[in-house]
């Protein structure tokens, strides 16, 4: 019961995310402080440090200023869409199909 419950949050999380994140404005996580915890206790950005902001930047085709945040998003986006799709496979009970099927 409790493993099933957590499948479907997971899932329904997973689909509806990139639609939520969509919604919100392009700049909604420019302002504020770093929470990366590299940045904090060692004053070093690691290679994630920006991502968020380059995504929120990515989805809304704003691609110079992705860019500018953090280059490995053009690498990361790309890899989340078979991720987004494989969750909209599994909340219909199916299995994906093709290669992707095989390496999800």
């Amino acid at each position: 019961m409790i493993k099933t419950t957590v499948f479907y949050i997971r899932v329904i999380i997973t689909i509806i995310s990139p639609f939520i994140l969509l919604f919100l404005p392009a700049n909604y996580f420019d302002q504020g402080d770093s929470i990366c915890l590299s940045k904090m206790l060692l004053n070093y950005q690691c290679y994630a440090c920006g991502l968020t902001k380059a995504t929120m930047h990515f989805i809304h085709f704003e691609f110079e200023k992705a860019w500018s945040y953090n280059k490995l998003v053009f690498i990361v986006v790309p890899m989340l869409v078979p991720l987004w799709a494989k969750a909209i496979y599994e909340i219909q009970g199916k299995k994906m199909p093709g290669v992707l099927g095989r390496l999800t």
